[in-house]
């Protein structure tokens, strides 16, 4: 192909945006009412649902949204935004690709597209298109993610840094760079919402965290680190002072067993005292029969001394095709409206 052919060719394919879906706009409560009605993965919804409004409404609780997976890519990304806006969640823990590869890379202007073909992955790589299922993503897009991130360390104290501290500087970044109001990075930096990365470095931060540690040993300069020891106490010091917590939960892996391991931890620091997370919800694809299910089942949870297995619901079902109804039902009920304000970001000042 020539170039001109080649242009023109990816132009197609990056036709059509994902749009996110504006929990806002539409009302699930009566959706959700009549799926408490009904059985199987619908009640189980319903269920849910009841339960993160139980937290909602609970004025003790700190409520921890961890995201795992590409719902972020597939169109929740601006419900995840509303979350925070609202005060409907307190605590972020995630992958590094939804905060860095999908969230912040929007917050720079960037989009994912809806793949309204899937042609030859080799024929995608051609062209510099990424693809998550039926999303792509334009690589040259996300490189300048990449650059930025670099960028973002270069001018920061070469010190240790959690994945906290240092997604807090990308939020300040976005609030005075930023081409996107409705970015989770910025908006938990305005509103003082912690968000933490477990494995921060897997996702496009590590390209620009890596070319800063090279350039500055060539240079023989000191450079910055991420520590994720830090990681681990500061979310634990946030679970020791909040006492009663809920977990919200899509998908699972680290970012789950990251904010379930904290009250064993906090245990092992001395504060025998510690609450398990009182509720429990989590929506999963994974299966229980190969021992895992994206980092065990809630009830097996509660073994380990992680969470109460009285308050908690497994959803067995594609997280975006149920998030928004739970979370429009959350948002419409208005218990955020008299929630206090967390804040916990401001512990770490």
């Amino acid at each position: 192909m020539t170039d001109t052919t080649l242009s023109n060719r990816k132009a197609e394919l990056l036709s059509t945006k994902v749009e996110h879906i504006d929990i806002t706009s539409f009302d699930a409560r009566p959706i959700i009412e009549s799926m408490g009605k009904m059985s199987f993965t619908s009640r189980d919804l319903a269920r849910a649902t009841g339960i993160y409004n139980q937290m909602l409404a609970d004025p003790d609780c700190t409520i921890c949204l961890v995201i795992a997976g590409s719902t972020s890519a597939g169109g929740c990304m601006d419900l995840y935004a509303e979350l925070i806006r609202s005060n409907m969640v307190d605590c972020v823990i995630a992958t590094g690709a939804t905060i860095v590869d999908m969230d912040f890379f929007e917050g720079l202007g960037h989009k994912h597209y809806q793949a309204l073909e899937v042609p030859d992955d080799d024929t995608l790589r051609s062209l510099y298109i990424d693809r998550i299922y039926d999303t792509y993503i334009d690589e040259e897009q996300l490189q300048d993610c990449d650059f930025t991130i670099n960028k973002i360390a270069n001018e920061l104290e070469p010190r240790a840094y959690s994945s906290r501290a240092f997604i807090r500087e990308m939020g300040r970044y976005l609030a005075e760079h930023g081409k996107k109001d409705n970015s989770l990075v910025k908006l938990a930096y305005e509103h003082d919402v912690p968000i933490f990365c477990p494995a921060f470095v897997d996702s496009s931060a590590g390209f620009g965290l890596v070319k800063h540690q090279v350039d500055a040993m060539k240079a023989g300069k000191p450079y910055l680190m991420i520590d994720a020891i830090a990681d681990f106490r500061e979310l634990t010091d946030i679970k020791i002072q909040a006492g009663t917590t809920g977990l919200l939960m899509i998908g699972g892996g680290v970012p789950k067993n990251f904010v379930q391991d904290t009250v064993v931890c906090a245990e092992i620091l001395g504060h025998e005292d510690v609450e398990v997370h009182k509720y429990a919800v989590q929506i999963t694809v994974a299966d229980v029969r190969d021992g895992a299910c994206s980092s065990s089942t809630l009830q097996e949870a509660a073994s380990w001394g992680k969470v109460n297995t009285g308050i908690e619901q497994m959803v067995f079902a594609e997280a975006g095709s149920v998030m928004p109804l739970l979370a429009s039902d959350a948002y419409h009920r208005g218990h955020w409206k008299t929630r206090a304000k967390r804040a916990w970001g401001k512990i770490f000042a």
